[in-house]
């Protein structure tokens, strides 16, 4: 008899744990709004327009969600972070989930304790120099001065890489994307490092693009994610899935411009009805509408059409898909069945 008050006890613990655990999916719902963690300021990525209007492919990731969850892309409060401040401003509940370039690993998933929702762009660390400096591989940087944003994994890769090929250099620190701009470009600094597609998006606002060259070595694994808290298992599996069903709607062929019809048409592919909420449940299962899929990809296009809006090869910043292809192309793109 004992025992069994005992079970039933910790069976009630641990429901009353679950139930506060959904908090976040909850909040935004109460709120009305997504408070969505952003960086403070890069071109393609992540960027108030002309009209102070935020826009960039992490930007779209929170405008996804929002309509996903809201019904409403601009249902948002943008919240600009830095390297330092971001993950501060996710564990203190500040922000509901983080959706600017940072890179998934180990210590900040089992330490720092978030949870990274699925990669959605694969990236890799590299430099930019000024093409006066004549300099053709990073490992002719022995002795150089080169700006890195600290609190970031850049900053380890950095000093990894060169004490590796036994070369040294002076790290001149910054705190922001739009102070490694300025401090590379008035001299203070031989070179630039952080990840390939930042330093693309920087030399694109440059205003002689030309003049300053990306060196060929890629330096590390850069996993890019947007993350949420531990232990907020509901809220994860709504923004998981978001961003599944933006990679997912891509490999299916449907776009912003023929998503009507396939909703109102329920074809003969399943997947797809599933996905747009014309078959199934699952909206419910994830305490969403039915049509909580259609609305995430009907807020900016499946993930190519953001892509090659923000950053594709048309852009300013002219990024090819790469890794960041479908794997039906020779990417690594890939969702799990909508099923």
């Amino acid at each position: 008899m004992k025992k069994s008050v005992f079970v039933g006890v910790l069976a009630l613990a641990g429901a009353s744990a679950g139930v506060a655990a959904a908090g976040t999916l909850d909040d935004v719902k109460a709120r009305g709004t997504l408070n969505c963690g952003v960086v403070t300021g890069l071109v393609g990525f992540g960027a108030p327009d002309a009209n102070g209007e935020w826009q960039g492919f992490d930007v779209a990731m929170c405008r996804a969600l929002a309509a996903a969850v809201l019904g409403d892309p601009t249902a948002i409060q943008f919240v600009p972070t830095t390297g330092k401040t971001r993950f501060t401003a996710l564990s203190s509940g500040e922000i509901d989930v983080l959706a600017r370039n940072t890179t998934w690993t180990f210590s900040r998933d089992v330490d720092l304790k978030f949870d990274f929702i699925g990669v959605n762009y694969y990236d890799g660390q590299g430099f930019m120099v000024p093409k006066e400096l004549g300099v053709t591989s990073a490992k002719d940087l022995n002795g150089a001065t080169i700006c890195v944003q600290t609190g970031t994994t850049t900053e380890l890769n950095l000093a990894d890489y060169f004490r590796k090929n036994n070369i040294s250099y002076d790290p001149v620190p910054i705190e922001t994307n739009a102070e490694g701009q300025q401090q590379y470009l008035a001299g203070a600094c031989d070179a630039y490092t952080t990840d390939m597609s930042g330093l693309a998006s920087n030399r694109a606002t440059f205003e002689s693009p030309g003049d300053h060259v990306l060196l060929p070595e890629i330096i590390s694994k850069e996993p890019l994610s947007p993350l949420v808290r531990h232990g907020d298992n509901e809220w994860a599996d709504v923004v998981r899935w978001t961003l599944n069903a933006l990679i997912a709607a891509e490999e299916a062929g449907i776009t912003s411009a023929n998503i009507g019809e396939l909703s109102a048409q329920a074809g003969d592919a399943p997947e797809i009805n599933r996905i747009l909420g014309t078959e199934g449940n699952l909206g419910e299962q994830l305490g969403l509408s039915a049509d909580w899929a259609k609305n995430a990809i009907m807020a900016g296009g499946n993930y190519g059409e953001i892509f090659e809006k923000n950053i594709g090869e048309a852009s300013p910043i002219g990024l090819a898909r790469g890794l960041n292809a479908q794997w039906t192309d020779g990417g690594l793109l890939y969702a799990p069945p909508f099923r």
